[in-house]
């Protein structure tokens, strides 16, 4: 019993504690003291529910003793400081049964936290690392790694973007509809950033992280259903579409399974289906997009029943568009690979060598990887191997690296 208490404990901070968090945001109004009483409801429950049992609502359960304990510590500080005399009131005032605390509220404080978190006064670069931190709990060290940006800027940009929030007042909740156009594309790129992360975590043990990207396309349904714009139609269509595939892309024992290599049938159908009808439905829109273009990408590559049988031409043209719309050195290197993939490695390789040449991906280690494997191709080993190397000093995902050194090790062999 007491055994079975703590696993749960750590089950429900694992799939629980930031939706618990936001909400302690929206009752507290601090993001530090939300974390504080966050922290102090998983040490009470760590030594109340192997005596008393799991309650039958533990989110309900921590966010309540989440708030009680932050009240407590807000007053205890109020006696050295009279200035949080005022906090603590307002924080009483409020009784427990009144402050929201059903699982369908405590559930829409994830889409109020993102909203808050990319507020237009906030820096763009500030959006993004506030609501990866605070919606998602990715660590500084993680964030920085994902933005080639050392932790301690990071750390400050953090700090600087709360006191933003403090300061300026700003409202904790979804925008008013006439705001919210304005306010969708950052929304947009932080969601596809929280999927990323859980679909390809960035360094770990694991190569994916379900939590994070079950939790991104929730999110982007519910924000479907507030904007049914285009592009979060086609966010949505590019996430399932993704999603469909996670079962193939790893081994039974956690190594990486690249897609050519993938047994198919165990793809999802039902989120191939829903994500290509939602792809089809941006597409006819007629304003859709890069996500709308990228989920169209992901659906050729759903449709094909083997890498040899996809459409590698109508790939390279869809990112051919992609690159008129949203030009950048990944989708360059994307394109060089499905360049390779119908012309040939040596054309795919000339891309490349182009791109790395740039500078831009120097410490990208997806793009010394993709030039090891079109030299491995090319039967130019010398180069292959100098390029895995290059890229396992890079990767700091272990199934990432085995893979890397399994490759390496081929090529002594």
């Amino acid at each position: 019993m007491v055994d079975r208490a703590r696993e749960m404990v750590d089950e429900v901070y694992r799939a629980e504690s930031r939706r618990v968090f936001a909400t302690l945001i929206r009752l507290l109004g601090d993001f530090d003291l939300a974390e504080d009483a966050l922290q102090d409801a998983f040490a009470a429950a760590l030594v109340q529910w192997p005596r008393d049992g799991v309650p039958a609502s533990p989110r309900a359960w921590l966010v309540s003793a989440g708030r009680f304990k932050a009240i407590d510590r807000v007053r205890r500080r109020a006696r050295f400081d009279a200035s949080l005399a005022t906090l603590a009131e307002g924080l009483t005032e409020t009784d427990g049964a009144d402050a929201g605390l059903g699982d369908d509220e405590i559930a829409d404080d994830r889409l109020r936290l993102i909203f808050t978190c990319c507020h237009p006064a906030l820096s763009p670069e500030a959006r993004v690392a506030l609501t990866l931190r605070e919606v998602c709990g990715l660590t500084t060290e993680e964030i920085a790694h994902a933005f080639l940006t050392a932790p301690a800027t990071l750390a400050q940009r953090i700090v600087r973007a709360k006191a933003k929030i403090r300061n300026a007042a700003i409202p904790y909740r979804v925008p008013p509809p006439a705001e919210l156009p304005d306010r969708l594309d950052t929304v947009l790129q932080v969601i596809y950033l929280v999927f990323t992360e859980g679909y390809s975590a960035s360094s770990g043990g694991s190569l994916t992280r379900p939590d994070l990207s079950g939790e991104a396309i929730r999110l982007a349904r519910l924000l479907l259903a507030l904007l049914p714009e285009p592009e979060a139609v086609g966010l949505l269509a590019l996430m399932l579409l993704h999603e469909s595939r996670r079962a193939a892309r790893t081994s039974p024992g956690g190594d990486l399974v690249l897609l050519e290599d993938q047994d198919r049938t165990l793809w999802d159908r039902d989120l191939i289906a829903e994500g290509t009808a939602l792809v089809e439905r941006a597409l006819r829109s007629g304003r859709f997009g890069p996500y709308g273009l990228q989920a169209a990408i992901a659906a050729v590559h759903a449709e094909a029943p083997s890498v040899g049988a996809t459409d590698w031409a109508q790939i390279v043209g869809l990112y051919d568009v992609l690159a008129r719309v949203e030009p950048s050195p990944v989708v360059a290197l994307n394109r060089a690979v499905a360049v390779a993939m119908r012309d040939g490695p040596a054309a795919g390789l000339a891309l490349v060598d182009a791109i790395l040449a740039g500078g831009d991906l120097a410490d990208y280690h997806l793009a010394h990887s993709a030039r090891a494997e079109l030299c491995r191709r090319l039967g130019r080993t010398a180069e292959a191997r100098t390029a895995y190397e290059r890229a396992l000093a890079l990767a700091r995902q272990e199934p990432e690296r085995r893979f890397l050194e399994r490759r390496l090790d081929d090529l002594r062999d």
